[in-house]
C-alpha cells in the first residue's frame, strides 16, 4: 500500500451551546488534523474544467457566470502544479465532462463507456404543459441566464472544450455521468475521490458525476479548496461566502477539503521515501 499523511480540515458540527444567544456559536468549527491517505485507492477528480473563452467571444455568457475569469486564473496557475503532483503519484487523475461533445474522441473517454456498459434505465419525465412551459421561460428570461444572454451561452457551449491546463492524457479516464466515474474506479478499486473544477457549490456536488451522485454509490468526496470556486450572487460575491458554504457542505456532508500546497507537499514528500 502506498499512503501518505495529508493535512485535512474536517468541521466540528457539535456541541450547541443553548446558553448563547446563538447555540450554533458552541460548534467546534473547522479543525485541521494529519490524515493518512491509501494513495492506491484515492482519485483526484477534475470535473467541468471548461475554456470558456474571453469576454470578447462570448460577452452574454460571461455576464450571467462571471465566476469564469476566477476559473481561468485558477486553472492558470493552480492546475499545472497540481495534476503534475498528481501524475507523480500513485493516486489516479480521472476527468469529468459534460456540456459538449469536445471529449468524445479520447481513449479514457471510450474505457468509461465499456467498462460502464449501456443504459440499462431511463429516468421518467414529466410532460409539460403550457403553463409549465411560461414558468420555464419566465425562469430563463428573468432568472437565468436573461433574454439577452441566452445566445452567447448557447454559442459558447457549441465551442466548449478543456481548459489548457486541464486535458487529460490518453490514458486517463473520463467520465460523463456518475455511472461511468463508477466503472473507471471499480476497476482499480477506488474509494476516495477528491474532487477540484468548477463550482464548488453547483456541478462539483449536484452534477452528474459530482459528490452527490457519488456519495450514493459509497464513496468518499473531498475536495481541494484552492482548486476551485463557486457561483457566487449579488450578496456573497465581495467574500464569496458561497464558497466557504461549499466546502463547509463537503466536509460535514461528503469528505474533507485539503489545502493544494499541503496536498502537493505530502505527494512529494511520499515520493521522496
Amino acid at each position: 500500500m502506498a499512503s501518505a499523511k495529508i493535512p485535512a480540515w474536517y468541521y466540528q458540527q457539535f456541541d450547541a451551546d443553548f446558553s448563547l444567544e446563538v447555540p450554533e456559536e458552541g460548534f467546534g468549527g473547522w479543525k485541521k488534523e494529519t490524515l493518512e491517505l491509501d494513495c492506491d485507492k484515492t482519485a483526484v477528480v477534475v470535473m467541468h474544467a471548461w475554456d470558456c473563452g474571453t469576454f470578447e467571444q462570448y460577452p452574454g455568457w460571461h455576464r450571467c457566470v462571471p465566476y469564469i475569469p476566477r476559473a481561468q486564473k485558477i486553472a492558470r496557475e493552480v492546475f499545472p502544479t497540481l495534476l503534475e503532483a498528481v501524475r507523480r503519484s500513485p493516486m489516479k487523475l480521472f476527468h469529468v465532462v459534460g456540456g459538449g461533445d469536445y471529449y468524445k474522441n479520447l481513449p479514457g473517454y471510450a474505457r468509461a463507456v465499456a467498462l460502464a456498459g449501456p443504459e440499462l434505465t431511463h429516468t421518467a419525465k414529466i410532460d409539460p404543459d403550457p403553463y409549465y412551459e411560461k414558468l420555464l421561460a419566465f425562469r430563463r428570461d428573468k432568472v437565468h441566464p436573461g433574454a439577452h444572454n441566452l445566445a452567447d451561452v448557447q454559442r459558447g457551449f457549441e465551442h466548449v472544450d478543456f481548459a489548457p491546463e486541464a486535458r487529460p492524457l490518453e490514458h486517463e479516464g473520463t467520465a460523463e455521468n456518475g455511472r461511468q466515474l463508477y466503472a473507471l474506479c471499480a476497476e482499480t478499486g477506488i474509494n476516495h475521490l477528491i474532487y477540484c473544477g468548477f463550482a464548488i457549490d453547483w456541478c462539483l456536488l449536484l452534477s452528474p458525476g459530482g459528490m452527490a451522485d457519488m456519495r450514493k454509490r459509497g464513496f468518499l468526496c473531498s475536495a481541494l479548496r484552492q482548486a476551485t470556486t463557486a457561483v457566487e450572487n449579488k450578496e456573497t460575491a465581495r467574500g464569496q461566502l458561497c464558497k466557504e458554504v461549499g466546502l463547509w457542505r463537503v466536509a460535514l456532508l461528503y469528505g474533507f477539503v485539503f489545502d493544494v500546497p499541503d496536498f502537493i507537499a505530502a505527494l512529494d514528500e511520499m515520493g521522496k521515501a
